[in-house]
């Protein structure tokens, strides 16, 4: 296949992915996000509670996101899959993020395509936030996608349900919230 060919292809399968996933947030006003984000304390290992369905963790079980500030003021992003089940082989996708301008550091654009593609960057908003850091909604503004992460594989109910209850009062559907087997 010709470079222009591949690129194409590329381009072809990255919009079809973006367009295939469904939309469970109505309202077409982009949420808030929290005032500020402290990177440093925001940077480590986080376990996935809950998600929206999605292609690219399909069957996972026992996922996690580390973040890590780069000298550059990006951020390495690495999350890690279990495919089956928490004992399975592991997947692991390496990203980058960055932070937009003017965002309190809770707007970011991640990537996990190669660097030479210029428009695989989606949005990584921080929705609401534990004030000690412990739990955190994250999602993008159309409702594509939606994660809950904490410091420990569990989350106890009282915030797991405040959690729920903010995303939706910004209008995120909850009930499609896959639960995350973290063994």
């Amino acid at each position: 296949m010709k470079p222009f060919g591949l690129i194409a292809a590329l381009a072809a399968a990255a919009l079809s992915a973006c367009t295939s996933q469904p939309d469970y947030r109505a309202q077409k006003t982009a949420p808030p996000t929290v005032p500020q984000v402290d990177l440093e304390r925001y940077a480590g290992l986080w376990y996935e509670i809950a998600r929206y369905p999605n292609g690219f963790e399909a069957n996972c079980a026992g996922v996690t996101a580390e973040y890590a500030p780069r000298d550059d003021g990006r951020i390495t992003v690495i999350n890690t899959c279990h495919k089956g089940s928490v004992d399975g082989p592991v997947k692991v996708a390496r990203g980058v993020a960055r932070v937009m301008e003017q965002s309190g550091n809770a707007r970011l654009k991640v990537k996990f395509a190669p660097s030479w593609v210029p428009f695989a960057w989606g949005d990584y908003w921080i929705l609401h936030l534990e004030q000690d850091y412990s739990a955190v909604l994250v999602g993008d503004p159309g409702g594509k996608y939606l994660w809950i992460l904490a410091r420990e594989k569990t989350l106890d109910a009282d915030t797991l349900t405040r959690i729920k209850a903010r995303a939706g009062e910004l209008g995120y559907e909850t009930a499609p919230l896959e639960m995350t087997d973290q063994g």
